[in-house]
């Protein structure tokens, strides 16, 4: 029996929406804003293709909300890494309501947004969000002597 939970998103998809960004007293905020993915595949008793599109609702805290708000509009590609998180609240007529979001912890624009088509990517954390440019992994030369001390 595993002991231990995971609650992890990763996604990669269309900004269906600009950012909404909501401002608070005390200098923070959060931007609100939707994500599509599609699923597609044949049919194997029509042979039709079929697509699905699955809508997601994002959340983006302060500095990387700020961020998305500046970079982000409908229809580009971008790559949400975070959490699902359900909310519930009562409406007007005193009914239970709930709205599952993804709280993003990492972003990547996908989308090109210059003629070098360079994307960027941003740590979503309250504390403090930094734009990077992506990197590419690789495995470590084993020959390579380097100067870490352990």
């Amino acid at each position: 029996m595993a002991t231990g939970t995971l609650n992890k998103v990763m996604l990669i998809g269309h900004t269906g929406d600009e950012v909404k960004m909501h401002y608070f007293d005390d200098n923070n905020c959060i931007g609100r804003f939707p994500v599509a993915t599609n699923e597609e595949y044949v049919n194997k008793n029509t042979n039709e293709r079929v697509s699905n599109t699955e809508w997601h609702n994002v959340v983006v805290r302060n500095k990387a909300a700020e961020i998305c708000e500046k970079y982000l509009k409908k229809g580009d590609k971008v790559y949400i890494e975070g959490r699902i998180k359900t909310r519930k609240w009562t409406d007007d007529k005193g009914n239970d309501r709930y709205s599952t979001e993804i709280h993003c912890s990492e972003f990547t624009f996908l989308t090109p947004k210059d003629k070098s088509g360079q994307s960027n990517t941003a740590q979503a954390s309250p504390q403090k969000p930094q734009a990077k440019a992506p990197q590419q992994v690789s495995e470590p030369d084993e020959n390579q002597d380097d100067d870490l001390p352990f």
